[in-house]
């Protein structure tokens, strides 16, 4: 069976792994009669394209910086930055994986077979999330002093941002892209004409306790798909340094193996490999990678160059308010 892995130690660029990897998963996929690793490859040529080819990258994130100019002008006493990011071959490994797994292991205890390969395609093509724009706001304490109510008006401002978000950036070759259709439960403070389109995972959160505000748009200029993620600065440390991103890991280790104890390797070669290769990443130990413009001193210590383990960055612009001694209105 073919896994990222195997490729991660020879000290090559990352073109060439992508290049040799998604090869060898299409060559699978004939050999082997496996339309997942066909899909598996696409995925991976994606990402060397958007790698390669990123010259659209500048007209987007371009208009992308238009909305950061407006919020500079509507809100001056708030601070947040922009980021923008291909998503990380790891990451981008990980969830397609994680998909075939979850979702196998869910139609397995309502139904107690396995899903057809059709409906696994049509799970695994919703991969609209390669290149994202994160933005981060926080009121400064010196605007509200009563921790409560800074929360409180921090995400009133989080919601007011949603809601001006789509508008604006149709106006700027962007379409928003239905994604909730009622699945989620999102705040009565988004706009009844954006609930649709919103994925809220601050009014609901994920097990995890992730939190944040997802948006997918089709960029009608690149003719790509991208997702805008709104958040506040303490839902982001959350994600990032803390309890979300902390105890998401652990729980999904723990998963991974009940669905091993409750699906015995060989029933479904579709969740064997993908249930492999999880495994395969969670053991990952990236000191000892050797790739071309990426380097670890352990798996928290890492010098990312080449979009590995991180996502190759985009757009990182930041606004600090400098009203340190006015008082909200």
């Amino acid at each position: 069976m073919i896994k990222l892995e195997d490729y991660l130690y020879g000290g090559e660029t990352i073109f060439k792994i992508l290049n040799y990897y998604s090869n060898d998963l299409e060559e699978s996929s004939l050999l082997n009669q496996n339309p997942l690793d066909l899909v598996h490859s696409n995925l991976m040529k994606q990402i060397y394209e958007l790698l390669e080819h990123n010259e659209f990258l500048y007209s987007q994130s371009q208009r992308m910086r238009e909305f950061y100019r407006y919020m500079v002008k509507k809100f001056p006493y708030l601070a947040f930055t922009f980021k923008g990011r291909i998503k990380s071959i790891i990451r981008a490994e990980e969830k397609f994986n994680r998909y075939i797994v979850d979702y196998t292991y869910e139609y397995f205890k309502r139904t107690g077979s396995f899903p057809p390969v059709y409906e696994l395609k049509q799970k695994l093509g919703c991969f609209r999330d390669l290149i994202a724009y994160r933005i981060v706001i926080q009121l400064p304490r010196c605007r509200v002093e009563d921790k409560q109510e800074r929360m409180k008006e921090q995400m009133r401002l989080l919601y007011e941002i949603a809601n001006d978000l789509p508008d604006f950036l149709q106006e700027h070759d962007f379409t928003p892209v239905e994604s909730n259709s009622g699945e989620r439960r999102c705040s009565d403070n988004i706009a009844d004409k954006w609930r649709e389109y919103y994925r809220d995972y601050v009014v609901s959160p994920t097990p995890t306790g992730y939190q944040s505000l997802h948006m997918t748009l089709f960029d009608n200029q690149a003719r790509c798909y991208i997702e805008v993620q709104l958040r506040t600065k303490e839902m982001d440390d959350s994600a990032e340094i803390g309890r979300s991103n902390h105890q998401g890991y652990e729980k999904l280790q723990s998963l991974h193996a009940n669905y091993r104890d409750e699906i015995p390797e060989g029933k479904c070669k579709y969740f064997d490999e993908a249930y492999e290769r999880i495994c395969s990443l969670e053991e990952l130990d990236l000191s000892k990678v050797d790739v071309n413009m990426f380097a670890a001193v352990n798996n928290s210590l890492i010098n990312d160059g080449c979009g590995l383990f991180r996502g190759r960055q985009i757009l990182p612009m930041e606004h600090l308010s400098r009203f340190q001694n006015e008082v909200m209105d």
